[in-house]
């Protein structure tokens, strides 16, 4: 018969097998085994740590490309169509782009505009006849970009 000692033993044999299984350790006596098991879990912390700064990078700035004012222009015969659209309310950000567009000597021929829970602006501008200057659809986008700039400092 196998006594308690011996079986104790086989068992405590069996499991730092698996021990140095899992923890690929190559390591032959119970000391050193446990001390590459120690090391293991130190490395997972490390990892979890790491993955966790990684996936809160990773939502700050999904949340921060939901919250940023998305800008598009497209050039049309005589004028352009400016969407600008937000996962936020943007209080005051349609007077100040209002503003760009007199400034830019657009008018504002047809609008579309939401502000409750979210800003979404869809214009359609058409250049003043009486400007001599031309201006393309870079040149309205950047402008509208600037003042939601100017308009997100000024509200912080």
């Amino acid at each position: 018969m196998v006594s308690r000692e011996h079986k104790r033993e086989a068992l405590l044999h069996d499991k730092l097998q698996l021990l140095r299984s899992i923890t690929h350790s190559h390591a032959m006596n119970e000391p050193s085994i446990v001390l590459d098991a120690s090391n293991y879990i130190k490395e997972l912390k490390q990892k979890v740590e790491r993955l966790s700064e990684e996936i809160a990078t990773a939502e700050s700035s999904i949340h921060q490309n939901n919250l940023r004012p998305r800008v598009t222009v497209e050039t049309l015969e005589k004028g352009f169509l400016v969407n600008v659209h937000s996962g936020k309310s943007c209080p005051g950000l349609l007077v100040s782009i209002l503003a760009t567009f007199e400034e830019l000597g657009l008018n504002v021929l047809e609008a579309r505009v939401s502000c409750a829970d979210t800003f979404d602006l869809q214009a359609l501008g058409g250049e003043n006849e009486e400007d001599e200057e031309t201006i393309n659809a870079h040149t309205v986008k950047r402008a509208i970009w600037n003042t939601i700039k100017n308009w997100s400092e000024s509200i912080e």
